[in-house]
């Protein structure tokens, strides 16, 4: 095995695609992960390679909430008689990482293609603002388009969709969760979980066998993933609030969740927690699509400028989007 950082591991060279290989020994493998470096914020404005292009939109505009800021992408021309439908999306990073740029070409496809105002919520990370902060900030942002969205933004506050990667997932399986339970209740119409965080009490010991097969996978190893859990959460007993683990909810507040799309990576720690997932809101009559990509890692959606495998990705999340819309 290589002595580089991050070289890929043994296990992984005849799994992984040749593309995705060629291109992380390229651009990553020299790269020092961020869990074996001293902590620095400067560490989250580190751009991860292959990331397409951010698309021109109509207009964009930063709105200050109390805690956090969000980014307001609205696409070109007039507003439909009820508004633009909306997309909210929650970057990934776990808990930690990343910021108002990161998923901005995703979402601005989003907010081109599907003719829909997007939404990247800049909610404060950790350590600096541990659990249940983040959570805190996406409920405000759902509030927040709820309340003002028709006169500030022309948007149809009843054609709300919500989405994240990774950590972003997470919180926006809490959000689909909350909505329901919320006074007056948010009406989601749909949710997109990209590689989601779905059970924070998982480690390689159990219970989800991806854990450990995938300990030593490229990027996301088991290690890195702790790092983060151990910068989010203070007291480990929040772990198995419902807030923190959507899959430790409650069978009748799982049930009311609105229509999810799931994408998982074969070669992912995460990928059998967010697979048990959606088979649990299957179980309860929830609409669900899982869809697992194969023979890539959890990151490889931002590598969708690059690699033909990330943009399998983005286009399939991209096309469920749009059938949401087109059918809620």
């Amino acid at each position: 095995m290589s002595d580089l950082p991050q070289a890929i591991h043994p296990d992984f060279i005849n799994r992984l695609r040749p593309e995705y290989i060629k291109f992380h020994n390229e651009h990553i493998a020299h790269r020092v992960p961020p869990h074996k470096l001293p902590w620095d914020p400067a560490i989250r404005h580190i751009p991860a390679p292959g990331g397409s292009p951010v698309q021109k939109v109509g207009s964009v505009r930063d709105i200050p909430l109390e805690n956090h800021t969000i980014r307001v992408f609205t696409p070109s021309g007039s507003p439909p008689e009820k508004g633009w439908p909306v997309y909210i999306d929650i970057h990934g990073g776990g808990w930690a990482l990343g910021g108002i740029e990161t998923q901005n070409s995703l979402v601005t496809r989003q907010c081109n293609e599907h003719k829909c105002i997007a939404i990247s919520v800049d909610y404060c990370l950790a350590p600096e603002h541990p659990y249940p902060a983040a959570v805190d900030d996406s409920v405000a942002t759902l509030v927040w388009v709820y309340e003002n969205g028709k006169a500030e933004l022309s948007a149809d506050v009843n054609r709300i969709a919500i989405g994240g990667n990774s950590s972003g997932g997470n919180l926006a399986a809490i959000l689909a969760l909350k909505a329901p339970q919320m006074n007056p209740p948010i009406p989601i119409i749909f949710q997109f979980l990209m590689v989601p965080v779905c059970d924070n009490t998982a480690t390689v010991e159990g219970p989800y066998p991806s854990w450990k097969e995938c300990q030593n996978t490229a990027w996301l190893t088991a290690e890195r993933m702790m790092w983060f859990y151990n910068f989010y959460f203070l007291n480990k007993e929040d772990c198995s609030k419902w807030d923190a683990s959507p899959m430790l909810a409650p069978d009748e507040i799982l049930a009311k969740v609105a229509p999810a799309y799931i994408g998982i990576m074969e070669l992912d720690v995460l990928r059998d927690e967010g697979i048990a997932y959606g088979e649990r809101m299957q179980r309860l009559g929830v609409p669900v699509e899982i869809k697992v990509h194969k023979g890539v890692p959890h990151q490889v959606l931002a590598m969708d400028g690059a690699l033909d495998c990330a943009r399998e990705v983005s286009d399939d999340a991209t096309r469920a989007i749009g059938e949401a819309f087109k059918k809620y």
